[in-house]
């Protein structure tokens, strides 16, 4: 039994890439499949794919590199808030990860998004992590 997720789900995602794995499989969920849609979104993985075939489905992520140095495109992958200490944030004080640099993801009532779409519709929420 899994008491994080989410944080299974940052730490298959950065198990994979420091064993230079180019496919990780991760068990499904709706907010899984939302921040991995994000993370398509930015830039820090080259595809994802959505397989349904037991309750919840798989997702397989296709891993990003730099061709040349062969160094992931995802530095670092943190969880902000956690079972034990969740995080709330308003629009006003999301965190800002390396200067605007990197990206928090944030569940809000407007769904799971990014700490700039966050601001730019007004709406606070839970910090899940942050990802340069």
């Amino acid at each position: 039994m899994n008491t994080d997720p989410i944080a299974d789900f940052l730490t298959r995602i950065r198990n994979a890439n420091m064993a230079g794995k180019k496919v990780v499989e991760i068990p499904g969920s709706n907010v899984k499949r939302a921040m991995t849609k994000i993370l398509f979104d930015q830039g820090y993985i080259t595809n994802y794919k959505f397989e349904e075939d037991d309750k919840q489905g798989t997702i397989k992520i296709a891993l990003k590199y730099n061709p040349s140095t062969k160094v992931p495109a995802i530095t670092k992958l943190e969880r902000a808030s956690r079972p034990g200490l969740r995080k709330y944030s308003s629009a006003s004080d999301l965190p800002r990860v390396l200067n605007g640099l990197g990206i928090a993801i944030v569940s809000t009532s407007a769904g799971v998004i990014t700490d700039k779409e966050a601001r730019s519709k007004n709406v606070g929420g839970e910090v899940l992590c942050y990802v340069y």
